[in-house]
């Protein structure tokens, strides 16, 4: 999809894709889990490009980008704050300054920066501060971490492009902020709704999620 086409979709498409009809919040007591080392990055994804996104849920931020064409692999974990090596318990706090955050390891000959951004904004609702969905506090902000000077510029503009046209009704509140470290999350959190599908937070939120922004984007589908 180019990002004419983007710009095209009706407002109300945008905010039908957005919106989030369940009031199931993501649980953030995992002590039943048992916890795992994170899980290291496989050699196999050194020669891909990665980008830094957080938009909520990791679970479903993982599922939408597999999805996606010219994605080898999506992994969950965390990013944006100070603490070393954090656990999902610490991140879920608030108090780490780090958002579920997502890698995403892409082919830039078949995506482009600038595409995989555009599923960013078209899987969720970039307007609201602290919040997507029935989840709340910083860990769950919208985010775009970039490593460089050209992903930077490819972000602001994009988020100026979407602004000037009024496509969410609201300002865009994304947070652009330069790469420090990505923690991988606990082996359990990776490919969880693939694993974990009668779960009811992934039946009720993160399904139905994934669902919108396949039947809006098709176009970015592998």
């Amino acid at each position: 999809m180019t990002s004419r086409a983007l710009l095209a979709l009706p407002a109300t498409a945008f905010l039908a894709l957005l919106a989030c009809s369940s009031n199931t919040s993501k649980p953030e007591d995992t002590a039943a889990v048992p916890e795992a080392a994170p899980t290291p990055v496989a050699q196999e994804l050194s020669g891909y490009s990665v980008a830094y996104l957080a938009s909520g849920c990791f679970w479903c931020v993982e599922e939408i980008y597999e999805s996606v064409r010219g994605v080898k692999e999506a992994v969950s974990g965390y990013s944006g704050g100070d603490e070393q090596d954090p656990t999902y318990q610490q991140v879920g706090s608030g108090s780490t300054g780090h958002a579920e955050t997502v890698a995403v390891y892409y082919d830039p000959e078949q995506i482009s920066y600038r595409e995989v951004l555009m599923v960013f904004f078209c899987s969720h609702d970039p307007t609201t501060p602290n919040r997507q969905g029935p989840d709340h506090g910083t860990q769950y902000r919208s985010a775009i971490f970039y490593t460089n000077a050209e992903e930077r510029a490819t972000a602001e503009a994009l988020i100026k492009e979407l602004d000037a046209d009024g496509r969410f009704g609201a300002p865009i509140v994304t947070e652009v902020s330069a790469f420090k470290h990505f923690w991988p999350a606990e082996d359990y959190h990776q490919d969880y709704v693939v694993n974990n599908p009668d779960n009811s937070y992934v039946q009720n939120v993160s399904l139905p999620r994934c669902e919108r922004f396949k039947s809006a984007c098709p176009e970015f589908l592998k």
